[in-house]
């Protein structure tokens, strides 16, 4: 009878709520406003795009380009001009800005032949290590998909960005463009 006293004792101690420790601290919030330092400065970029051909097949084409990148608003966001010859005169531009408060990062494409007009809605996601994440929906033609970047930082002179999509609401991406970005003499 006492064993099963002291276990009853036992369960209901286990079982009890706990009181809330007053010395607690609040979780510490991450601060990611440097994820992008790494991608200050000037880089030669290789390029594999996957590009549909006015018959329907699909192959890969390779190309460089350049891209310099600065930070803006004391390191809440940063832009870079991206450019290749690969498209006559083609000239692309990323705004990055980051929001403390959820700890993610905004990315907004523009280029020189969209009349001026920024790619929205941004993707958005966050750094978990070396490798940032960045996702939202779009539309096409009424039709929905799915865009994702992924950057790899892969050391202090190289990196990597991957363009993917999906059209079945992320349970498949396909990856049709890489950019491995190499760092070069500023």
């Amino acid at each position: 009878m006492r064993t099963l006293s002291i276990l009853f004792a036992i369960s209901l101690a286990v079982s009890a709520p706990l009181a809330p420790a007053d010395t607690a601290a609040p979780a510490a919030v991450r601060d990611g406003s440097h994820d992008f330092d790494f991608l200050y400065g000037k880089w030669r970029v290789h390029n594999r795009l996957l590009e549909k051909g006015a018959d329907g097949t699909q192959a890969w084409q390779e190309f460089d380009a350049t891209e310099d990148c600065r930070s803006l608003l004391d390191g809440l966001g940063n832009e870079d001009f991206y450019k290749t010859d690969h498209w006559k005169g083609f000239v692309g531009m990323s705004t990055r800005l980051y929001d403390p408060a959820h700890d993610q990062w905004s990315i907004y494409w523009t280029e020189n032949d969209a009349a001026g007009v920024i790619e929205t809605p941004p993707v958005v996601g966050s750094f978990k290590g070396n490798v940032g994440v960045f996702v939202n929906r779009h539309e096409n033609g009424g039709k929905p998909y799915m865009v994702r970047y992924t950057w790899t930082v892969l050391g202090k002179d190289k990196a990597r960005w991957e363009h993917a999509v999906s059209r079945d609401e992320g349970k498949t991406w396909g990856t049709d463009w890489t950019m491995d970005f190499t760092r070069t003499a500023d």
